[in-house]
């Protein structure tokens, strides 16, 4: 993609009557060289491509145009490039927030998917994320519950927030707050660059966009 004019298929949740809401865009990384083919995790030096730096810059225009207070990421290299795009155009600071790490995937941890494909504890692992681990890393349940802390950690301040983060956590906060068990992760796509938006205000949490494509 191309930077230009961007759209997005859904538009931010509004709280009729309400005072106070907080947004909060869940924008996945970029493209990057090893992206389906490698398992990454937190394996260190995986960076952006120039099509990943195109996306985020498309991307950049739609968040930019919601006015966000704050730009938070990951601390993994590709989250806090893609980060670095967007704070730079809405002149922010990048905050790096550890919630919102990559899931550790332990032994696996820069594995080929095509290596992994007759691991029976891989297979495991996708057809029973509710309850599995991949071997010495974390499981999606305790995933959730680190983004959900920071998450509500959020609602309350009456602004917009970016987070920066991977499809594992993005996915992991969007199942939450639309109540959805862990093991149907596979009904949930998050694309690079993509941006999904939850609002916040009050008790109540509105899930208005999800994996939403954004286009020059």
């Amino acid at each position: 993609m191309k930077p230009g004019t961007a759209r997005i298929a859904s538009s931010m949740a509004t709280f009729e009557g309400c005072d106070v809401a907080t947004h909060i865009h869940l924008v996945r990384h970029g493209h990057h060289s090893l992206l389906g083919r490698v398992l990454c995790g937190r394996m260190p030096g995986v960076q952006l491509d120039e099509l990943g730096c195109d996306q985020m810059a498309v991307t950049t225009e739609v968040i930019r145009r919601t006015v966000p207070l704050a730009v938070q990421s990951s601390p993994q290299r590709r989250a806090l490039q893609s980060a670095g795009i967007i704070a730079a155009r809405c002149q922010l600071a990048v905050e790096i927030v550890p919630g919102f790490d990559e899931i550790d995937m332990g032994r696996w941890t820069g594995a080929k998917f095509a290596d992994l494909a007759s691991d029976k504890a891989w297979q495991r692992w996708n057809e029973k994320r509710g309850s599995t681990r991949p071997p010495g890393g974390e499981s999606m349940a305790a995933l959730q519950r680190r983004v959900i802390r920071h998450v509500e950690r959020l609602r309350g301040q009456d602004a917009t927030i970016v987070i920066v983060s991977h499809a594992e956590p993005i996915r992991a906060a969007l199942m939450y707050y639309l109540r959805m068990p862990l093991d149907r992760f596979h009904s949930v796509a998050i694309d690079p660059a993509s941006i999904s938006t939850i609002s916040l205000q009050g008790s109540r949490s509105i899930v208005s966009c999800v994996n939403g494509e954004v286009t020059a």
